[in-house]
């Protein structure tokens, strides 16, 4: 059975609020049986104050490279929507296996293509570093250690009738997102926007396969969505997409079978970040006067972060020293003088923006104790944070895992993963219906030989 989580029922508001950190904790005699830690603590009352804090400027100190980037990315944009524009739900419903195979085929290639170029005007802005160098060297021995299940994920990915993929929902570059539906249709479902991961530079709406896969499968349709990356696009850039990708889900997945009653932003590592951004961006839009917003934030019914970082004054030495160096990190980011605003954790504490905090949806932050991408504190102390000024948080800890653990190895090795379950049993804490057959649902199939999942624990580069 799930482990006991934070029940959500409604959105807090800004007189009762609480914060939980829980510690899951492996049982040397029993490695079934965990510990549980918890405390709980009387929140403070958020300040009500109406100015919104402006949006930052942008950064232009690498106005040369960013001069080629844009131009790279504008002279590929009506290439792009070209090759998209027929790529709408009705022909998506109305394609044969064969018909959606070869346009999958024909999407992936120019898909390569595009992404080859990008890594290219992004190496020639690197430069030559060890770090990085070494990182990728690793990246790839780890991949082939992993090829199994990424295998068998591809293949349903491209093969599945469950899986609707390069949805447009905007108009820039890679405003696309992928669809996993459950196989019954039957009522209405949970639905699940996730954001992925990948360093800001590497992200890609495909490495939510396993998790889209494994969520159908327990009746929840998840919206994998993209967005551009770095070198293509800075932070701003990354937030904007995201929500665009989030507005599109609200007003239509209820045409996909979902409820659009029952969403819930999720994001991991880098995804996670952008998606706390976004969410809590527009929250600030929604405390302004007069500004248009095509999304709620009420629409949300929680925020579930997967070993994201969300204060970037506390993570900028530890990446450069991680290979993502200061320079590329700043150029990312718009700069310094932009760290504040795209630290959601930092931010949240502006006196301008505490009245947004109290429309925030009940924020679940996930993070492996021994994750040394991105240090398990950064969940703890954002869930602290947003307990302080008013906001309902948790931060689940999940003793001995890594930054790729509980997204990658553990869901490949089978059985029942801890965190999946904690995921679902949130997902589906008001149906009493859902969680009974929750705990019936049998133990997934291996997709990695146990030694090759240690192995790549041992050399994986996050």
């Amino acid at each position: 059975m799930p482990s006991p989580i934070l029940p959500i029922s409604s959105h807090p508001s800004s007189s009762a609020s609480a914060a939980t950190t829980v510690v899951k904790a492996k049982i040397d005699a029993d490695p079934s049986a965990t510990i549980l830690i918890s405390s709980k603590f009387d929140p403070e009352k958020a300040i009500p104050i109406t100015p919104v804090l402006p949006r930052a400027s942008s950064y232009n100190s690498t106005s040369n490279v960013n001069n080629n980037i844009v131009s790279f990315a504008n002279n590929h944009q009506q290439r792009f929507l070209r090759t998209s524009s027929d790529s709408s739900l009705a022909l998506l419903a109305d394609e044969t296996p064969r018909q959606s195979i070869s346009r999958e085929v024909g999407h992936v290639a120019a898909e390569t293509f595009y992404l080859s170029g990008l890594c290219l005007k992004l190496l020639s802005y690197l430069g030559v570093g060890y770090r990085w160098i070494t990182r990728f060297l690793a990246l790839g021995c780890y991949a082939m250690l992993l090829m199994p299940g990424f295998i068998q994920v591809a293949f349903y990915y491209f093969f599945s009738r469950q899986v609707r993929r390069s949805i447009i929902y905007g108009e820039k570059p890679r405003n696309r997102l992928d669809l996993y539906l459950p196989k019954t249709s039957q009522g209405t479902k949970p639905v699940v926007a996730f954001i992925t991961g990948g360093a800001w530079i590497i992200g890609y709406k495909a490495w939510g396969s396993l998790l889209g896969q494994q969520l159908s499968e327990r009746d929840i349709i998840v919206a994998c969505i993209d967005y551009r990356n770095f070198p293509q696009g800075t932070i701003s850039d990354m937030v904007e997409d995201a929500s665009q990708g989030i507005s599109f889900i609200c007003n239509n997945i209820s045409e996909y079978g979902g409820d659009p009653n029952r969403i819930y932003l999720m994001g991991q590592s880098a995804g996670a970040h952008i998606a706390a951004c976004t969410l809590v961006n527009q929250a600030i839009k929604e405390t302004g006067e007069g500004d248009s917003v095509s999304w709620s934030v009420s629409q949300i019914k929680a925020y579930l972060g997967l070993s994201g970082g969300y204060n970037l004054f506390n993570l900028i030495e530890h990446f450069h020293t991680r290979g993502l160096y200061r320079s590329i990190f700043l150029s990312i980011m718009e700069g310094e003088d932009s760290l504040h605003q795209f630290s959601p954790e930092v931010l949240v504490q502006d006196s301008n923006v505490k009245p947004a905090v109290s429309l925030l949806p009940p924020v679940i932050l996930f993070h492996g104790t021994a994750d040394y991408s991105i240090p398990a504190d950064s969940s703890q102390n954002f869930a602290d944070t947003l307990r302080r000024i008013g906001g309902k948080a948790e931060s689940i800890l999940y003793y001995g895992k890594t930054h790729t653990d509980l997204f990658l190895q553990d869901p490949m090795r089978g059985g029942r993963d801890e965190m999946f379950e904690d995921v679902v049993a949130i997902i589906h804490g008001e149906d009493e219906a859902a969680l009974a057959k929750d705990a019936m649902a049998p133990p997934r199939r291996r997709l990695v030989p146990e030694f090759m999942l240690k192995l790549a624990h041992d050399v994986s580069p996050f």
